[in-house]
């Protein structure tokens, strides 16, 4: 039977500056060119094999756990709707430079091209933010595709960060990006991301970054076909109202952070020291202040501190937080499955 377990960190190099801060979090190996931790990953940096896979304390990866015993560790009702897979990659980002302006496909986009299940739909948690922060969400007026094809194609990285549509962020916000949003994080947020399974990013820009986008910037699939990804309409402010959410994480408190607009995609609560037992259920929880322990109906109680990453299996059963606060990240439910896009 699956078992709960705290999480090594499991940073690798990408093409952005930053690190050191989820370093100084979970015990890692810090920058400078490691801004993303993923946790619980069953999931493999595009066109790679291993990389971005979680390994458990016993050498095996997680990815390969689930595949040998999904019900113990996802639950039979997951798994008879979305079968073997968590349906989640949770990951750190703390960029020291600003991110690309990037998008990521929908569901119907990656099948058709890509042969995948999943688009990513992804969703942004504020842990640290600088004075005056911003992020750019979606463009701040209809655009066309020929007009971003020119911009791409002329290296116009600040045409194209200049626009977005601009969301000053502090720490406690939280904003979801649906699928085919332009979007770009500023330098020295810290961010904990919860997104569907995939690593499907296409670039817009990448000027001042260690990548070349003619190459690696289009999925393998040619800006052409990619920019059909894309979604060139603005979002209206009634929109960003179910996308964007304010002040999630304060202490003691038991909230859930997201609207219902992340439903059909995951789930994210606020676990302070007063909140109720958790439903058994497959879940990872990122202790982000104090320390205490987690009593678990079918495992040992579990000391926590700060920096911990605790991977919960639903075989452990319902479960509950004392003397700490944090992030619980979880799959969708069931019932929400049909709605994701």
């Amino acid at each position: 039977m699956a078992k709960p377990e705290k999480l090594a960190s499991n940073q690798f190099d990408h093409f952005y500056k930053g690190g050191y801060k989820i370093g100084a979090l979970r015990n890692g190996p810090g920058g400078p060119m490691r801004p993303e931790e993923w946790i619980g990953s069953m999931t493999t940096r595009f066109g790679e094999k291993t990389m971005g896979l979680t390994t458990l304390s016993d050498g095996t990866t997680l990815r390969d756990s689930v595949l040998k015993d999904p019900e113990s560790w996802l639950g039979a009702e997951h798994l008879s709707t979305f079968g073997p897979s968590s349906e989640l990659l949770v990951k750190l980002l703390d960029p020291d430079q600003r991110l690309p302006v990037h998008y990521h496909p929908n569901r119907a986009f990656a099948k058709k091209h890509l042969s995948l299940q999943h688009g990513k739909t992804e969703a942004w948690i504020i842990l640290e933010a600088p004075a005056g922060a911003n992020v750019g969400l979606g463009f701040s007026q209809e655009q066309t595709k020929k007009d971003i094809a020119a911009m791409v194609e002329a290296r116009d990285s600040q045409g194209l960060i200049d626009s977005l549509q601009k969301f000053d962020v502090k720490a406690g916000d939280a904003i979801l990006v649906p699928s085919g949003v332009p979007h770009a994080i500023g330098a020295g947020i810290f961010v904990m991301e919860l997104q569907e399974p995939t690593d499907l990013s296409a670039l817009l820009e990448w000027n001042d970054f260690a990548v070349d986008g003619t190459v690696d910037g289009h999925l393998g699939l040619g800006f052409d076909t990619v920019l059909d990804a894309l979604r060139y309409s603005p979002i209206e402010k009634s929109e960003a109202a179910t996308l964007v959410t304010n002040n999630r994480l304060a202490e003691g408190a038991n909230t859930s952070i997201f609207t219902g607009a992340a439903d059909p995609y995951f789930r994210a609560d606020y676990l302070g020291s007063a909140s109720p037992r958790v439903d058994a259920g497959f879940g990872i929880f990122l202790v982000l202040q104090g320390a205490g322990s987690i009593s678990f109906d079918n495992a040992s109680e579990m000391a926590i501190e700060k920096g911990d990453a605790v991977l919960i299996p639903a075989s452990a059963g319902s479960w509950k937080v004392s003397g700490a606060q944090g992030i619980l990240a979880r799959p969708p439910l069931a019932q929400f499955a049909a709605q994701a896009i």
